[in-house]
């Protein structure tokens, strides 16, 4: 059965899986208790990262008894954030629910969540926040919690957890997003970048049970990386030249000084040829030149960007009057009968 032929879902739930076959039946059975007593119809987005443990295979064995489950296959693995984002392009529900496969994450608080979105209606995003956190290894809390610090001090959104993956949004929030590299841990920068009101609610979480973690010590320098991208995209995106200009004005005025003194020694009668602060200033002005000109070259592709993809500059909503009707019955939404989808 064609899952676009049905109706479409109140709640869509996606969840990356690599490795995880010991996890799976448990996983889909508790989504499943916690959702089915909810007055959602939902469908369960499990996307399989190039698994070989036989994780497919139990995809494959579980969708064909449970019509609610999705799997999608990917070739091979992409990494998480590729995962998440083959989800997202799949996606028909109205809400967007994200949580592990390990199960850590506590299937029963998806309700919790969704109940947030649908009684405020000035949030668009919802993050799960591990208060209690279960994880034994210092390895994976200390670099957790600086970089929980770090993340919302350079972004301006402060979240206690940044690494949680259970959280809901709003489907326009999560339409207007893409993920690249491995940028699923930014997803509340970058729905914040979008237009999205964030709050965070605490959630349960477990210790692992079965399968092997795929986090280490290590990944904290990318997430330094992954953070200097994040920072640059969320303020420099539509003028590069403020970025690029800005640091090249920095390198051009003390450059310029240095020339500007030597040229006062030369005058005297002094010999400046040999001397080092010479071709100091001279790099100084020529680095921040071209660091001008890039900004320059920046902005003419950021017009062309813009211009000929059709892609808007911003995001709005726009209210009609009935929207502000007091009293105003939320809309229904018929159940809906899921399908089974497998994507090679």
């Amino acid at each position: 059965m064609n899952a676009d032929r049905t109706p479409a879902p109140d709640v869509s739930i996606v969840v990356p899986i690599y490795n995880e076959v010991d996890n799976l039946p448990e996983l889909v059975r508790r989504i499943g208790a916690a959702m089915h007593g909810q007055p959602f119809s939902f469908e369960l987005l499990a996307v399989d990262d190039g698994s070989t443990d036989g994780s497919r295979a139990k995809l494959r064995e579980l969708a064909a008894a449970t019509p609610w489950l999705r799997p999608v296959f990917l070739a091979r693995n992409y990494g998480q954030s590729s995962a998440l984002q083959a989800g997202f392009d799949r996606v028909r529900g109205r809400y967007v629910v994200t949580l592990d496969a390990d199960l850590q994450n506590e299937p029963d608080d998806i309700p919790l969540l969704l109940n947030r979105l649908e009684t405020d209606p000035d949030v668009d995003m919802v993050s799960g926040w591990r208060k209690d956190r279960q994880d034994a290894e210092l390895s994976r809390k200390l670099p957790s919690r600086i970089a929980n610090r770090l993340i919302s001090s350079a972004t301006g959104v402060h979240l206690h957890d940044y690494g949680c993956a259970l959280k809901a949004y709003r489907r326009p929030i999560i339409d207007r997003i893409r993920l690249y590299g491995e940028l699923h841990r930014f997803i509340p920068s970058l729905a914040k970048d979008a237009g999205a009101r964030i709050t965070e609610v605490p959630v349960r979480h477990h210790a692992r049970t079965a399968g092997v973690s795929k986090y280490g010590i290590d990944r904290t320098f990318r997430v330094i990386l992954d953070l200097i991208l994040i920072v640059f995209f969320m303020r420099y995106r539509q003028r590069p030249l403020h970025a690029f200009g800005g640091l090249g004005l920095w390198l051009m005025t003390p450059g310029g000084l240095i020339l500007m003194w030597l040229l006062l020694v030369k005058l005297t009668g002094h010999d400046i040829g040999g001397r080092p602060l010479l071709l100091v200033g001279v790099m100084l002005v020529l680095m921040g030149v071209q660091l001008v000109v890039a900004g320059l070259i920046g902005e003419m592709l950021t017009r062309v960007y813009y211009e000929s993809s059709g892609t808007p500059q911003f995001h709005s909503q726009e209210y009609a009057a009935e929207d502000f009707e007091p009293n105003r019955p939320p809309a229904q939404h018929p159940p809906a009968p899921a399908a089974t989808e497998i994507i090679v």
